[in-house]
């Protein structure tokens, strides 16, 4: 059996295991404060010492024993203010983590019965969680590429516009940053490179001009001339290439198109999956993870950072 065809038992998560963990809209809620608050245990802001919170009866809510202060688990985080139900969201999040290449708001909308706007920022939404700033070392391979069809496959209006740039980095056999760009020029290259590659790293890259500037006293570079080969020596492209046929053959077979204010969502969806398809857990749960980070206001974080020390 070819093992790239098989997937690992720890990385497996079903749709019955799914129904199992995530009966219901309480256990969904329950999930998502014992990520932020395990056992319940948090500081109440009122009595301003640490206290058990306990569930309230038809409310998103839990309660301070003491004083009977609410905290809410979905506050800040992209539940926030939604009348979708819980377990759709969690639904929403096991399809697009199941998934190499991406799945449309239309299947979305098919799947769980919302609208397809519901399913579009719903989508959006979880993206945001998908976003990370991480550094690269070793051997990276620095490449970019271009989005955005040919004039002939545009309506009038939109004949004309420049292809969209973005620049991708990526370690051999490992994790890769994707970032949309205004240009290629030396000034923008050598700012998104050396923000996420580590001094003393080996560039790899083509014979673009710029990048001989970028790597200049930072980094080892070795370069490859595509007019004349594809690798030379331990020199070589293939990785970020391989990535970017992914990106793309993705956005064409599934969302068919991308506006330019929204690729770089995109882009962090992709890369988010590819940077964890060895993580021996479930993608699922990998994201899941992630749903109570603070992508909007909360006010109980606030006035907790307002208190004096």
């Amino acid at each position: 059996m070819n093992r790239y065809q098989t997937v690992h038992p720890e990385q497996k998560y079903t749709a019955k295991q799914f129904d199992v963990e995530f009966p219901d809209e309480d256990a969904c809620l329950e999930f998502l404060k014992e990520q932020r608050w395990p056992d319940g245990r948090c500081l109440c802001v009122k009595c301003g010492i640490e206290r058990k919170h306990y569930r309230v009866t038809g409310r998103t809510a839990y309660a301070c024993h003491a004083c009977g202060n609410h905290i809410f688990p979905l506050a800040g985080t992209i539940f926030h203010k939604s009348t979708t139900s819980l377990r759709t969201w969690f639904y929403v999040i096991r399809l697009m983590s199941s998934t190499r290449v991406g799945v449309s708001a239309k299947h979305i909308q098919r799947e769980t019965g919302v609208t397809y706007k519901t399913a579009w920022r719903m989508m959006k939404q979880i993206r945001k969680l998908m976003a990370e700033k991480i550094n690269l070392s070793g051997a990276v391979e620095i490449d970019e590429a271009h989005f955005g069809g040919s004039d002939e496959n545009k309506p009038k209006h939109l004949r004309g516009n420049r292809k969209t740039l973005a620049l991708g980095m990526v370690e051999r056999d490992g994790r890769v940053v994707a970032q949309v760009i205004p240009n290629v020029k030396t000034g923008t290259l050598v700012k998104a490179v050396r923000r996420t590659v580590e001094a003393g790293s080996f560039a790899i890259t083509d014979e673009h001009m710029p990048y001989g500037k970028v790597a200049a006293g930072r980094y080892t570079h070795l370069t490859v001339n595509h007019s004349k080969e594809y690798v030379n020596g331990g020199a070589h492209t293939n990785t970020i290439d391989g990535f970017w046929s992914l990106v793309k053959r993705g956005i064409t077979g599934v969302y068919y198109q991308v506006g330019i204010e929204y690729l770089q969502s995109y882009l962090n969806e992709y890369a988010f999956r590819y940077n964890r398809r060895k993580v021996m857990r479930p993608m699922f749960s990998l994201l899941a993870e992630r749903t109570t980070i603070q992508v909007c206001p909360c006010a109980r974080e606030q006035r907790l950072l307002a208190q004096p020390e």
